[in-house]
């Protein structure tokens, strides 16, 4: 198995991209329509401390299951490779409800608000390194305005993290997104969090990606980034690759 200490860097990682609006680590506080689906199909790798870690695949389904309201499952299939092996298999689970405290038909200049609290269920094995081996939950508050071809989401929250070493802090980030096309949107993020254990570090990082729209209600999710700080530990590459449907 990976060593420990690079393990914790890279469930810390790869966390930070679990609790996402993909392609994007930062999240929005858009629901999905009313009575839709949206099921995002991803792949995410992420490199720090001489290993790898990810999911392939995770399947991020969301439901609109009131005016306002979005019901949130995130199911995936984890991996870990690093000098002392590698494991495959059942990762954590995400559960999620968001509900926009504004109006859904509010002029899309206006400030967008809404909240997403997240549950993280230990349902992947922390023993193969496939899971944090512990509970966790995030609060956060999310913000976005457009303006223009320009689009701003952000925002961020608390984590409260249960288990051995484990330590509660604060997280968040900012997206900015240009709409080139019809079809493409294009932009970057620069997020952040504290250290999520007694023993670890702060992260800083940032992604550049986007949104290609494809034909029947598809989309291509993309993005690619790195660690700004303590690289070595926390992020020394990521990336997101996932394909949108809606019905």
């Amino acid at each position: 198995m990976v060593k420990r200490a690079g393990l914790l860097a890279l469930l810390a990682a790869w966390a930070q991209h679990a609790h996402a609006g993909p392609p994007f680590v930062t999240d929005d506080p858009e629901p999905v329509e009313l009575h839709a689906w949206e099921i995002n199909y991803g792949a995410t790798y992420a490199h720090a401390a001489g290993a790898s870690s990810g999911a392939l695949p995770s399947v991020d389904l969301n439901y609109g299951a009131a005016t306002n309201v979005q019901l949130h499952a995130q199911p995936q299939l984890a991996y870990v490779h690093g000098a002392d092996g590698h494991a495959y298999g059942l990762g954590d689970l995400e559960l999620g409800v968001k509900y926009r405290f504004t109006a859904p038909d509010q002029a899309a200049g206006d400030w967008m608000v809404g909240v997403y609290p997240m549950l993280e269920l230990p349902t992947g094995s922390a023993r193969r390194g496939l899971g944090a081996g512990s509970h966790s939950i995030y609060l956060p508050l999310w913000l976005q305005t457009t303006r223009g071809n320009w689009t701003f989401f952000g925002g961020g929250g608390y984590w409260l993290d249960s288990g051995v070493n484990a330590r509660n802090t604060w997280a968040g980030g900012a997206t900015l997104l240009y709409q080139i096309s019809e079809r493409l949107q294009f932009g970057g993020e620069l997020y952040g969090s504290g250290a999520r254990t007694s023993d670890g570090r702060a992260a800083l990082g940032a992604n550049l990606g986007g949104v290609y729209q494809l034909e029947g209600g598809m989309a291509l999710l993309f993005s690619a980034g790195r660690g700004l700080k303590n690289v070595s530990t926390t992020n020394q590459g990521a990336l997101y690759l996932g394909l949108r449907t809606t019905y």
